[in-house]
């Protein structure tokens, strides 16, 4: 058996993976999120490591034969965060997490001092990114960052509780914009601009490398024997890829979860800054990959409901599912920036808004509204990356978004792509963990990481196109036209 750990944003996710290739069991346990301030997002690094053993606990009651028979461990995590430690490996502040926006004015002012920073690095750097995090907190915090031994990513502070380790993996390094990503290896160029040095860096290895052996008292709180094999892991997009058997040029996916990626492999490093896509190491070794990302996506559905106070978000999306092809056809336009954009406007300061509202307009247009400005804002990062040189022709869809048949359909009919969902979407990134595990102990790529059994697919249909298509055509002309306003 081998065990996936996936730290999300919302949850932490954990799968338990047969060597026969068959996730045996999935178990969760919810996160919070604090917003002190306006564009602020924070989370207790504690809390991963309690919801991480809450989760494992209901695996272990759920299974726990196959549980005992857990060979190796691998992580996924949310990207970009930064979790801040002393030289006693003490937490000095809450993580500001991928999609906290504060740093704005720092992320211009690196670009700034570095030109060549974001073909080193593979990306503008954005607001979300770890480098522009530290110097703000340089800024506005300087008796703490004074104290910084140790900077990690969210899964890497879990590792450390696992290994007693300090280690990343080249695919969630790429995010930091302190990583050469051609060379996958620290840059001391860009780790400079942040007053930061490689000492104060985790090492780093591939994905699917062995990074250090579960301690004992991990194993004891647990309930696993010490000394099993942690595996690199990767970044939650990578992970991804990885459990969607993405590992291929040409191959990729969609995640329609919190944010919303369009991932797709390629078989060097491309980078192609100028439309705000990012060109990142993959989880595995000789292989980078193109990512549109956009901040906001099946969240968008969330606050949706608590706006128009429904019962849940099914039974939000099941009002928009109602709704004929001629009432989305008149319905209100929805830009889906609740908490500013990347691909392809790079705008941390852009926020959401309808357009074409009216006395008519009900709960079922703008749920409407909502998936559908969603799935525009992901039809812009395909043609982002199409534009950068990918091409693709059928898509897995994971994220909690792949259970809505109905959204799947929409994206198939928009992205002219055919979009694929598997019995394992919503556990993307634990399962490819476990696959990095997996790999870990020796197996071959062309074992581990074969694309699971599609449980439906979805192509696309014309006459929803048709309709699609000129809404798309007024959406991407509303942003250009409100852009400064505020």
């Amino acid at each position: 058996m081998f065990l996936g750990i996936d730290i999300g944003t919302s949850e932490v996710k954990v799968l338990l993976l047969a060597d026969d290739g068959s996730a045996v069991a999935t178990a969760g346990t919810p996160l919070s999120i604090s917003r002190p301030h306006p564009g602020h997002s924070e989370q207790d690094p504690a809390e991963w490591w309690q919801a991480t053993q809450s989760a494992l606990a209901q695996l272990r009651a759920a299974e726990p034969q196959a549980y005992a028979a857990t060979r190796a461990i691998g992580l996924s995590g949310q990207m970009h965060g930064a979790v801040l430690l002393d030289a006693k490996d003490r937490v000095l502040r809450p993580a500001i997490l991928w999609n906290d926006t504060r740093s704005a004015v720092e992320a211009e002012e690196l670009m700034a001092e570095l030109p060549t920073l974001p073909q080193i690095a593979g990306s503008l750097i954005v607001p979300g990114f770890t480098s522009p995090k530290l110097r703000w907190v340089q800024k506005h915090e300087p008796v703490i960052f004074a104290q910084v031994a140790k900077v990690l990513l969210p899964k890497d502070y879990l590792r450390l509780q696992l290994t007693g380790d300090y280690v990343s993996d080249l695919s969630d390094a790429s995010g930091t914009a302190w990583l050469d990503v051609a060379r996958r290896a620290w840059s001391d160029e860009l780790l400079a601009l942040s007053d930061l040095t490689r000492a104060q860096m985790p090492d780093v290895v591939e994905g699917s490398m062995v990074s250090g052996k579960l301690g004992g008292a991990a194993a004891a709180a647990l309930g696993l024997p010490p000394g099993i094999a942690v595996a690199g892991g990767a970044g939650d997009n990578a992970s991804s890829a990885i459990g969607m058997g993405a590992v291929e040029a040409g191959q990729g996916f969609i995640s329609l979860g919190t944010s919303g990626v369009v991932f797709v492999v390629t078989p060097r490093y491309l980078p192609d800054t100028a439309r705000a896509t990012h060109a990142f190491c993959h989880a595995v070794p000789g292989r980078w990959h193109q990512m549109s990302v956009m901040l906001s996506a099946a969240s968008c559905l969330t606050w949706a409901t608590r706006l128009v106070g429904a019962a849940s978000e099914g039974a939000l999306e099941a009002q928009a599912r109602s709704l004929s092809l001629a009432a989305r056809e008149t319905g209100p336009i929805f830009l889906p920036y609740l908490g500013g954009e990347r691909t392809p406007h790079n705008d941390a300061n852009v926020r959401a808004s309808f357009h074409g509202l009216s006395h008519d307009t009900d709960a079922a247009a703008l749920a409407y509204g909502v998936i559908e400005g969603v799935s525009f804002g992901l039809m812009d990062g395909l043609a982002a990356l199409r534009a950068a040189g990918s091409t693709v022709g059928r898509l897995s869809l994971v994220g909690g978004g792949a259970r809505s048949a109905f959204w799947a359909q929409l994206l198939a009919s928009l992205l002219q792509v055919e979009i694929v969902t598997h019995a394992d979407s919503a556990a993307g990134g634990a399962l490819g963990a476990a696959r990095l595990a997996w790999l870990s102990t020796g197996a071959e790529i062309g074992e581990v990481c074969s694309e699971p059994a599609a449980s439906r697919e979805y192509r696309p249909d014309a006459t929803e196109h048709a309709v699609l298509a000129p809404r798309y055509q007024r959406y991407t002309a509303i942003y250009p036209a409100l852009r400064g306003i505020g």
